[in-house]
């Protein structure tokens, strides 16, 4: 038995140890054609794609790619396809060996039928051609004006001075943007890496730009929202009432609601911006590119145009957590108010209620008092007939002398009763 058997082992620690053996490069024979073709997709296309892959792989009588497969790599007669699948992302790329100047050669889609290609899941942000030469010393500027269309170029130096990268990053007639490499006495392998870097460059490019016309629609919505918050705040300066408080409470409420909705509609978007531009920038570094005289380099282009959109991008996430948090205190600051506004109510009302309470306890006490009054009376009245009684029988008794004296004691007894009675119900 060994060591590892007793081992309760990480059900995904097989995937972990493939995964830095994922994707790895291709090896690349030169001179060639190469396509690259990135579809942004959807998870309710995931299981189209892999049917689409399995409908080529049948075209050509080659095996089609597990169901749970993330990457394909098969050679046809004609031509390779690579097939990598990324987190929102889905990548094509078609090599084809030709023989002669691949400036002058069919495209590597010649062989991939038209209506496969058309019926592709997904939206295209990446579509290239890579014409990968191996001719002798500096191509001829004439035959880079043709098939660059005659657009302006940008190129440099590339891999240590071994290969030569020429590109205007521009959509040309047939929709699709153009790269040359040119190279000679590279392994395939080195020639694979190469390509691999080039293209991520450019898809990684394209995705990180994905968020700028987001960034530019919510843009307007932003400062409308930073108005309406600075109007809150100006208003909150000089409150005219608790109705209003009320109101501005609301409308900061719906406020909040509109600036998380922006926020949770663009927090992926804007943080894959960033990941693909700090990608970029690790691609072109490991391309170790020098100036070609004459030409803008890749790594300066890319710096000057790509630079100031992703710092848009970010510039509007900035906003939009500043919002967030501005709106936090504010509305903090608002409920104080308001509260300290209830608590002022409260207090007054507690005010007025102790003043009913000290004049309902005054009436009550002269309500007592006339209580002891006339209870006092109702008795007497009943003395008197005592008296008148007695008398009868013959006692020498002064009916007023009598009355003079029982009144107060008759009023003192009732006094204590009527306060014993109280004091029980109080205790109750």
């Amino acid at each position: 038995m060994t060591s590892e058997s007793v081992l309760t082992v990480h059900p995904a620690r097989a995937e972990l140890y493939e995964e830095l053996h994922s994707r790895p490069s291709p090896l690349v024979e030169t001179p060639c054609a190469i396509t690259h073709i990135a579809v942004q997709i959807g998870q309710e296309e995931r299981a189209a794609e892999h049917g689409h892959l399995s409908a080529l792989c049948a075209r050509f009588g080659a095996e089609p790619p597990p169901e749970d497969a993330s990457c394909l790599y098969q050679t046809f007669n004609d031509f390779e396809l690579r097939w990598e699948r990324h987190t929102e992302f889905s990548t094509y790329t078609f090599i084809r060996r030709v023989l002669g100047d691949p400036l002058r050669q069919p495209g590597a889609l010649t062989h991939i039928p038209s209506d496969w290609l058309a019926e592709m899941p997904g939206r295209a942000t990446t579509a290239l051609h890579l014409a990968f030469s191996c001719a002798e010393g500096s191509l001829d500027p004439s035959e880079l004006d043709r098939y660059f269309e005659k657009q302006p170029l940008r190129g440099g130096v590339v891999r240590q001075g071994t290969a030569y990268l020429y590109s205007s990053f521009r959509l040309h007639s047939d929709g699709f943007g153009r790269i040359v490499l040119q190279a000679r006495d590279l392994k395939p392998l080195q020639a694979g890496r190469l390509v691999q870097r080039v293209l991520e460059v450019e898809t990684y490019r394209l995705m990180a730009l994905l968020g700028l016309p987001v960034a530019r629609r919510i843009t307007p919505e932003v400062t409308a929202m930073e108005g309406q918050l600075a109007r809150i705040n100006q208003e909150l300066a000089h409150p005219e009432g608790e109705a209003d408080q009320q109101a501005l409470l609301d409308e900061l409420s719906s406020l909040a609601a509109r600036v998380e909705r922006h926020r949770s509609d663009t927090t992926y978007r804007f943080a894959a911006t960033n990941a693909y531009y700090n990608l970029v920038n690790e691609r072109i570094e490991e391309l170790g590119e020098a100036k070609i005289p004459g030409l803008q380099p890749v790594k300066l282009f890319i710096d000057r145009r790509l630079g100031p959109g992703i710092r848009t991008c970010n510039a509007v996430r900035d906003r939009l957590e500043g919002l967030s948090s501005r709106i936090a205190h504010t509305s903090d600051l608002l409920r104080t108010r308001v509260e300290l506004a209830i608590q002022g109510q409260n207090r007054e009302l507690l005010t007025s209620m102790n003043r009913r309470s000290e004049v309902q306890l005054r009436l009550q006490q002269a309500v007592e008092g006339l209580s002891v009054v006339a209870i006092t009376y109702y008795l007497m009245g009943l003395l008197g007939y005592l008296y008148d009684g007695l008398a009868w029988t013959g006692l020498p008794l002064n009916k007023k002398i009598g009355f003079a004296i029982a009144v107060p004691v008759v009023m003192l007894v009732v006094w204590s009763v009527i306060h014993r009675v109280k004091r029980r119900v109080q205790r109750e």
